[in-house]
């Protein structure tokens, strides 16, 4: 925590070392992150670069103390750049975030490569399958490894609910990971 709370004094004082230090630790985890919601790569590389820009200028403003550590702050504004992103691509007022879920995964087998692991990408097929709440608090938990109280600071959903969203995308992904391995 201590080397956290350094670099924030050194972002805070707009050195350029603490700005390459911040995308050194962050970069690949934010990247990731970012990439398993959006599945496009070049838009993950532009939700990133985003991220970060809006870090660095409302770095002052980061109340880290009281508000959340910097790596919860940081996947906060990655996760609501990203869902921003998917919001652009829903088709009509009316629909809801969920109805991407073909987009993604139409973009998802565009850009597999071919000597990927079958199962591998099969299991990607069925995260990407799951609503949007449930995906990403199972990417988080999963994936970033990240505490169900990180997730809470990171999406501002309580931790019970949380838990409950991991719990039924577990079962799903189980439900379809046993169909794949039956067929």
């Amino acid at each position: 925590m201590k080397r956290e709370e350094n670099l924030i004094a050194q972002l805070k004082s707009n050195a350029v070392e603490a700005f390459d230090l911040l995308i050194e630790q962050y970069g690949d985890r934010l990247y990731w992150h970012i990439r398993r919601i959006v599945v496009q790569h070049e838009e993950a590389e532009d939700v990133l670069q985003e991220t970060f820009t809006r870090a660095y200028l409302s770095i002052s403003g980061f109340r880290g103390e009281t508000e959340s550590s910097l790596t919860a702050w940081l996947y906060r504004i990655a996760t609501t750049l990203s869902i921003n992103v998917l919001r652009k691509r829903k088709r009509g007022i009316f629909s809801s975030l969920d109805s991407v879920r073909g987009d993604l995964l139409a973009t998802f087998e565009h850009e597999v490569e071919p000597s990927a692991d079958e199962i591998i990408v099969r299991l990607q097929k069925a995260i990407l399958a799951l609503p949007t709440k449930q995906r990403l608090v199972f990417n988080m938990r999963y994936y970033d490894e990240l505490s169900f109280e990180e997730i809470s600071q990171i999406t501002g959903q309580s931790v019970s609910t949380l838990k409950t969203n991991y719990h039924y995308a577990v079962q799903k992904i189980k439900k379809d990971v046993s169909v794949i391995e039956l067929e």
